[in-house]
């Protein structure tokens, strides 16, 4: 028998096969009891099952991790500055100029709405960082000069819009609503485009790929140094009338042409034409070249329409309201007087302009003078005091119509004339006194020199003996023309090409003017083209210029009293040539349209 030593138990551990229990395992892995029998005889794990309880789902409003956030930060950045790059690359490579500027150290100002300087003419408002803004028009030095008809009115509206938005922007007070209309208000908000250039906003002509392009298309000045022989600086202030309009008459650009000169006059500004796509040719195939100004027109893109402060101010018929609309009338009406001397100012200002301009060229003027003394010489009583006189009548038909309400749809009958014509025969040479035999002398040798539109008055019973005021362009009828050429099949001698003119002066035949007769399509509304109208187009054109203007002169100038309808420009215009003192205050220009007064520019 053997007995273990006390505090000595000697037990063979259980085994782990078919045992469901476990020893616990000692807390010291350097025991000598511990071994890894547990880890080679334990049982394969049990395969998974699902869980009883679903797991939850992760939250979707829980954040990234931080190192994702970095990520898409990094990425994002990246794709910033490549563009950023990118971009720079291109406006360098196009020479975009830059648009910020500063008045003074600190004051940068920016593009309201965008970013970089527009391709086409428009105002342009800008603002700075606290909150001052200003407008000003930009023009790119490449553009076409002259601007069109519809450029021009567009910028002349936008610039109303623009100068309200940027007063609007300002916080201050500005002046009051009456202040803004009158006719020289100066608008605080605006920059001439030469301030503009100098401050850095707008970019100029000192690139040198601009130059060339802008000197290309700079239009054409009547009247301008382009030999380089002499050395002329640009004018301080200038005005340009540009001569391109869509009416075909050439009336009102007249009456706008001469008020313009005298305009400029009154305002000390250069004054310049520009004839670059007027109907009726050149300038300078109907008039002499305007009177030098001692200086060079401004560069072309410095020619704005609107405000009528601008240093370089553009004028044309699409811009007629802003230079001679209601503020206009406002400033130079005599408002306290209710007859024509309320419009005696513009009158003054269309006289400045009829005497400086209205030269016609030297063949058509020597005509005229000869004409002149032609018809001066018929009237003359020989060893007489008493001397016939000189009654001009122009008649206007054609798409133009009368004031007067009765014959407001068609026109005055040929009787009015003829009556008016008879009165004032009468009350010059009184036939009723026994001992007025000069005046039947005088009576006997008076004229009546007749100027329409409409060939067929000519052959009118009402002046029947009248002569014509100039016979050099005739206006022949169809009637005419049929005579000319009586059949086309049957051969005949040659003769020049030849127009009717049948009704009186209408846009339409005008526009249509060289063209074949077998396209009605009305020229006006033809797309223009680079080169223009055909030559002989601008030569039936010009000829129809010429001779409205050699009727004027004959009229005006020749004439001892007129007869006319203050409907018709032409009338008005022949008021101006005869001069204040003798049309007006002598009452030797008569109008039988009505009880109306003389008018400048009816808008």
């Amino acid at each position: 028998m053997i007995v273990s030593p006390p505090r000595l138990n000697l037990r063979r551990a259980a085994s782990y096969q078919g045992s469901q229990s476990h020893d616990k395992i000692p807390l010291s892995a350097t025991s000598s009891c511990f071994d890894f029998n547990h880890l080679l005889f334990s049982p394969p794990p049990s395969p998974g099952l699902p869980a009883l309880v679903p797991r939850p789902r992760k939250s979707p409003t829980l954040k990234p991790r931080p190192s994702r956030v970095v990520r898409l930060v990094t990425y994002a950045a990246g794709l910033l500055i490549f563009l950023y790059l990118a971009r720079s690359i291109v406006r360098k490579s196009v020479d975009v100029p830059m648009i910020e500027w500063a008045l003074t150290a600190g004051e940068e100002y920016e593009m309201v709405g965008q970013y970089d300087l527009p391709e086409f003419p428009t105002p342009i408002a800008i603002t700075d960082r606290r909150g001052r803004s200003k407008w000003t028009i930009s023009i790119p030095p490449t553009y076409d000069f002259p601007l069109t008809v519809k450029e021009y009115s567009e910028i002349c509206a936008k610039c109303q819009e623009v100068a309200a938005h940027v007063r609007e922007l300002d916080s201050r007070s500005y002046p009051s609503q009456k202040a803004q209309f009158d006719y020289y208000y100066e608008d605080p908000y605006f920059l001439d485009v030469k301030e503009a250039e100098k401050r850095g906003l707008l970019p100029g002509i000192e690139n040198k790929s601009w130059q060339v392009t802008a000197k290309a298309q700079d239009g054409h000045v009547v009247g301008e140094n382009k030999d380089g022989l002499v050395q002329q600086g640009s004018c301080k202030t200038s005005l340009t009338f540009v001569l391109e309009s869509p009416d075909a008459g050439i009336g009102p650009t007249l009456m706008m042409l001469w008020m313009a000169y005298g305009l400029a006059q009154k305002e000390k500004r250069a004054f310049f034409i520009d004839d670059s796509r007027w109907a009726y040719g050149e300038y300078t195939d109907i008039f002499q070249a305007p009177p030098a100004q001692g200086c060079s027109p401004p560069p072309r893109h410095e020619m704005l329409p609107c405000p009528h402060h601008a240093r370089h101010l553009v004028v044309s018929v699409a811009t007629a309201r802003d230079t001679f609309g209601n503020s206009f009338t406002s400033e130079y009406e005599h408002h306290r007087k209710s007859d024509v001397d309320r419009e005696r100012p513009m009158y003054d200002l269309a006289r400045v302009g009829h005497e400086a301009l209205f030269h016609l060229n030297d063949n058509d003027h020597t005509y005229v003078q000869g004409r002149i003394q032609e018809l001066k010489a018929k009237v003359r009583v020989p060893a007489g005091n008493n001397d016939g006189t000189i009654i001009g009548v122009h008649v206007r038909h054609g798409d133009l119509h009368p004031y007067d309400y009765q014959y407001s749809s068609a026109y005055l009958p040929n009787n009015l004339y003829a009556d008016k014509l008879r009165e004032i025969l009468e009350d010059y040479h009184n036939t009723s006194n026994p001992d007025g035999g000069e005046d039947v002398v005088a009576k006997q040798r008076s004229l009546t020199v007749l100027a329409s539109d409409d060939p067929d008055v000519y052959e009118s019973e009402e002046f029947a003996g009248s002569l014509r005021a100039q016979e050099l362009i005739k206006l022949a009828s169809v009637a005419a023309i049929k005579q000319v050429n009586p059949d086309k099949h049957v051969m005949h001698k040659f003769v020049d090409e030849t127009f009717g003119w049948e009704g009186g002066f209408f846009a339409s035949m005008f526009w249509n003017l060289g063209r074949s007769t077998l396209n009605t399509a009305n020229a006006a509304d033809m797309p223009a083209t680079a080169l223009g109208p055909p030559a002989e187009t601008i030569r039936l054109r010009n000829l129809i210029g010429r001779a409205y203007m050699m009727d004027l002169a004959v009229l005006g100038q020749g004439s001892d009293v007129v007869i006319c309808t203050v409907s018709a420009m032409g009338c008005r215009l022949m008021a101006v040539i005869m001069g204040w003192e003798k049309a007006i205050e002598s009452e030797k220009w008569v109008n039988i349209d009505g009880n109306y007064h003389w008018t400048g520019i009816s808008l």
